[in-house]
């Protein structure tokens, strides 16, 4: 009953917010946060001077406490709704022989819808319209299967590339939802393959699905059935590579025969991003990972080191 009430105010509030920020072309959240962290830093500076010290240190904690109190009216209380994984007829294990399937259907898929979008002169694919991406995300949001969201997509487009990008890049976050603006943001500096789909997650958080491996499982149902080639395709190779990296540990010769493979064309955008990656390794890159991890594992999740609740969503869903 609790949750139910959170549910229908999360939807008021978000709704609410779409209005007021959706048509400001930047990050109204980002914004928020950096005016509110110059204050955070003023005060713990403060902390060193013995006059002003009990007085930043009484402001700090109300920031905090607010902050908390607001993002669990607006937010937390959402990982607590009613799992997908039982709303879905068969809840089997995750069974290795259906994913080494899979992998291998979507390596096909991922070949064909590749020839279908553009590349750079590298080579390496790119993203011509975010736009129509965007509002193909919010159309597609309407066509979920009933059985799996009831929730109410507001079709209002507020998908925005993060003020914060370039410290994104080493940290590997790939976007996030503001709750308290309801806006999603997403790192534009990302490798094209990953973009599509990262706002696909983060459209999906403003659908109101909290827990991250059903963001990703809403994303998957909201591009895997697309008309647009390009999100289709970013939705193919994040299934393919979520796949891969579920049986890598059991049957690493499966994964190293699928990676030989990858057509031509799917091997440069691998590579790409692995070189992305290695461009922006660093302490940032640790610092985020752990603390993300522990995030995710105080609000009744995995933790950011496992997609076995993806998998479990996509097995469960998929048929073979």
């Amino acid at each position: 009953m609790m949750i139910s009430f959170f549910e229908r105010f999360f939807e008021f509030q978000k709704e609410l917010h779409q209005m007021l920020f959706s048509w400001v072309p930047f990050s109204v959240g980002d914004l928020m946060y950096s005016i509110l962290g110059a204050f955070l830093l003023y005060d713990v500076i403060n902390l060193f001077r013995k006059e002003r010290r009990n007085r930043s240190l009484i402001r700090i904690m109300i920031i905090f406490t607010v902050f908390y109190c607001i993002y669990q009216i607006f937010w937390g209380m959402l990982y607590f709704q009613n799992p997908i994984i039982k709303k879905l007829k068969s809840q089997k294990e995750p069974d290795m022989e259906k994913a080494k399937r899979l992998a291998l259907a979507y390596l096909e898929k991922c070949k064909v819808t590749r020839q279908s979008v553009q590349e750079d002169r590298n080579g390496i694919f790119i993203v011509t319209n975010l736009t129509s991406i965007q509002q193909e995300i919010l159309d597609q949001q309407t066509k979920l299967p009933s059985s799996i969201s009831g929730k109410k997509a507001t079709q209002i487009l507020d998908i925005k590339p993060s003020l914060f990008k370039n410290v994104m890049n080493f940290t590997g976050i790939l976007g996030y939802y503001n709750p308290f603006t309801a806006e999603a943001q997403y790192n534009a500096e990302l490798p094209h393959t990953f973009i599509p789909f990262t706002t696909a997650h983060e459209s999906s958080h403003q659908l109101g699905f909290a827990r991250e491996q059903e963001a990703n499982f809403i994303g998957y149902l909201t591009g895997i059935h697309s008309r647009n080639a390009e999100l289709r395709y970013s939705t193919e190779f994040f299934t393919l590579k979520s796949l891969l990296r579920f049986i890598v540990e059991e049957d690493p010769e499966f994964v190293k025969n699928i990676l030989h493979q990858y057509s031509p064309a799917m091997k440069r955008d691998r590579a790409y991003e692995k070189s992305f990656a290695l461009r922006h390794q660093g302490w940032l890159d640790d610092f985020f990972g752990l603390t993300n991890n522990l995030f995710l594992k105080s609000n009744q999740q995995e933790g950011s080191v496992t997609y076995s609740y993806f998998i479990d969503l996509l097995l469960n869903y998929e048929k073979t």
